[in-house]
């Protein structure tokens, strides 16, 4: 018998003063049995720091064609393709001839420098791309907030976040590996 995916439900509250965004969303977050607590935050506070009324969940691990998040246009389009991880660059090229822009959240630190210089000479060529780093002791502690229903805020200013779950607010910084052209 296959593995269900859990369901986590959020509130959550974006006040982005960067991009003069203030948001709330009511959202539904499915985690893939494979899928650890830590991604699934990382998931949420990728939401969070991208949000706009039409940003969406992709449909998941199990989806090849599909982004972690991602943000469409009215036609269908696709206007910015967030992903997280250290994929393969085949898929961030695709993902660049697909969406305007392209964003990695890179996760696993000791992992990025062999990935970087693997990947980085192909990687640098995009120019839609923006790869950002979250610290393996941030990513630590935003799954410790993790809960089958938050209630979450997010708050940026000048490229700091206060994430902030129940009692928890944590500050986070994303390192700007790779910033496109």
């Amino acid at each position: 018998m296959a593995l269900r995916a859990t369901v986590y439900k959020c509130t959550l509250d974006v006040s982005d003063l960067d991009r003069s965004y203030y948001g709330s969303h009511e959202l539904t977050l499915a985690r893939h049995p494979s899928e650890t607590e830590e991604r699934l935050m990382l998931r949420l506070l990728a939401f969070a720091l991208y949000a706009d009324d039409g940003l969406a969940f992709g449909r998941g691990l199990s989806t090849d064609d599909e982004p972690d998040v991602w943000l469409r246009d009215a036609t269908g389009n696709v206007v910015h393709w967030i992903e997280l991880g250290l994929p393969d660059e085949r898929w961030l090229r695709r993902a660049a001839g697909r969406a305007r822009q392209v964003t990695l959240i890179a996760y696993g630190e000791r992992a990025l420098g062999p990935w970087l210089e693997r990947f980085g000479p192909v990687l640098q060529r995009l120019d839609t791309l923006e790869i950002k780093l979250i610290a393996d002791a941030d990513l630590a502690r935003l799954g410790a907030c993790c809960g089958r229903n938050m209630q979450v805020s997010c708050t940026v200013q000048d490229g700091r976040i206060w994430f902030s779950a129940g009692a928890d607010t944590l500050e986070l910084e994303l390192k700007v590996v790779h910033a496109g052209r």
